[in-house]
Order: structure tokens, then sequence, then C-alpha cells
């Protein structure tokens, strides 16, 4: 009895504090994240389609088994984490997805995050309020 083994290609997304590791198996099946399907665990209707835009681009909907963990940041940030996951894995499945992905703006990583408080500030760049006397 042999083993076969599963080939599935990694990726991992990033936005603001939210990190999304994703592994796409080339075989018709589900979108899960975090074990559930992907319509429990992100129930507004454009989370799902913005989680799904790079394979609608693509026209692989039904083609791909999708497994996706997500934590930190909000459902936003989780689900444009998932998104930049789902391309880059896409990339590695087959490279020439690249420029129809990359022009579609799928393949950027948004790297602004909440700035650090300073200290003598009350937030990042907010002063205490000046006082004459």
């Amino acid at each position: 009895m042999t083993k076969k083994k599963l080939t599935y290609y990694y990726a991992v997304g990033r936005r603001k504090t939210a990190v999304a590791k994703v592994f796409l198996r080339p075989e018709p099946g589900d979108v899960i994240v975090n074990k559930k399907p992907l319509q429990d665990f992100f129930r507004e209707e454009f989370l799902q389609k913005m989680v799904l835009s790079p394979l609608v681009l693509l026209n692989l909907e039904e083609k791909n088994s999708i497994q996706i963990k997500v934590n930190g940041g909000g459902k936003i940030a989780q689900a444009e984490a998932a998104r930049l996951g789902i391309a880059r894995a896409l990339v590695k499945f087959d490279s020439s997805y690249r420029k129809t992905l990359k022009k579609a703006g799928f393949l950027k990583r948004d790297p602004r995050m909440k700035e650090r408080k300073k200290p003598g500030l009350k937030r990042a760049r907010r002063a205490p309020q000046w006082q004459k006397r």
C-alpha cells in the first residue's frame, strides 16, 4: 500500500497586524478559514468576495481546495491578508498567473500599521494640551 503524497502550495499574507497562512491544493474543494467554511467565518458578502477575488480573476473558483489560518487584526485586515496569501500561493502554483495578479494589485503588501506611542505624548503624535498658566 503506497501513500499518496499531498502536494500543496504554502504562502503567507499580511495586512496591519493580521497574518494569514494559506495552504492551496490543486484539487476541487472548499475554502476553509480557521476550520470553518468561508461563509461562516467571513459573514459579510464583500469580505467573501475580497478573499476569493484572485480565484475569480483567474477563473479557478471551483478548481482549488484552500485552507487558511488567520489571526490578529480585524476582519477586513484578515480578509485582505487572506487575499494576498491566496495570490502568492497561486503564483507558486503557476508563475504565469503573476502578471495578471500583479496588474490587479493582489500581490501588493499593505504595510500601514498603527504607529507606536512615544514617551511624553498621549498617543503616537498627540501631545498634551499646552497651558500658558
